[in-house]
């Protein structure tokens, strides 16, 4: 009979094991700790039928998070599925940079275009809960997800709402709104590697430079940013100076761009004088 030990061995050594430890206390509803302190334990066939099946699909290159059904963003534990983008660590910089930004204190209203499992949304929520926050999103599947994550992290001060970027946000302005939006240029090799292979196709390609829609959030912000207000974007690595002139020529002042824990530049900002 298998233990823990002896299924673990056939990962290989390094981030395969890690993930492999994952999966195994996924199955068993236990964490690393009792995986180390039980290792020599003999497991039943079912559960080891179960692993199995998923060390095989991840093997094929499936997410982790997806054949969990979770991942850790910010201080949340959230579900995620393939109707969303899997949250990236990268994108807690864009948290922080709005925390930065709102005092603790405020009734702010905020904004999170594109809004995927709530990752973002939630984040904000969860730190500011003198705050108002709406996200949207276009895809009714992603939504699902996010009012999920809503609903276990008993967010009371989070609106939700179906759309494309500021469509159904009309007549509203906020004080700071954020988005991850798309901003893998179509075409790009990677997207037929990796775990990008299993993700909502949508929610990373976005035009034959990766910046259709980035245009589109910034030139449409300034009618729905109260003066003085903020708006940031996630953006890839080598989009920094494109999505600074951008906020440029949209009127956007006091642009500043931050790096990653890569030292790649992540998130870019400005600010609507109005």
């Amino acid at each position: 009979m298998p233990t823990v030990r002896s299924l673990l061995a056939e990962a290989p050594a390094g981030e395969m094991r890690r993930e492999a430890e994952i999966l195994l206390g996924h199955v068993l509803g236990r964490d690393r700790a009792w995986l180390i302190s039980h290792d020599t334990d003999p497991l039943p066939p079912e559960p080891v039928a179960r692993y199995r099946a998923l060390w095989a699909r991840r093997q094929a290159g499936e997410p982790v998070a997806y054949l969990t059904g979770r991942r850790g963003f910010w201080t949340l534990d959230l579900a995620v599925g393939p109707e969303v983008l899997i949250p990236r660590p990268e994108t807690e910089l864009l948290v922080e940079t709005a925390l930065g930004l709102i005092p603790t204190d405020a009734a702010w209203d905020l904004a999170d275009l594109g809004t995927g499992s709530g990752a973002i949304a939630l984040a904000l929520a969860t730190e500011r809960p003198a705050c108002r926050v709406v996200a949207t999103d276009m895809s009714p599947g992603a939504l699902s997800v996010a009012e999920a994550n809503a609903r276990d992290h008993g967010l009371t001060n989070l609106r939700l709402v179906l759309g494309e970027w500021w469509a159904p946000l009309a007549g509203e302005r906020f004080h700071l709104a954020v988005s991850n939006p798309p901003y893998v240029a179509e075409g790009d090799p990677h997207l037929g590697r990796g775990d990008l292979r299993f993700e909502p196709p949508a929610a990373l390609a976005s035009g034959p430079d990766g910046l259709d829609d980035l245009r589109r959030i910034i030139k449409a912000a300034p009618d729905h940013l109260h003066p003085g207000g903020h708006l940031l974007l996630e953006h890839g690595y080598d989009q920094g100076e494109a999505v600074r002139a951008l906020l440029r020529t949209a009127g956007f002042t006091e642009i500043q761009t931050r790096r990653d824990l890569g030292g790649n530049e992540r998130v870019t900002g400005g600010k609507w004088e109005g």
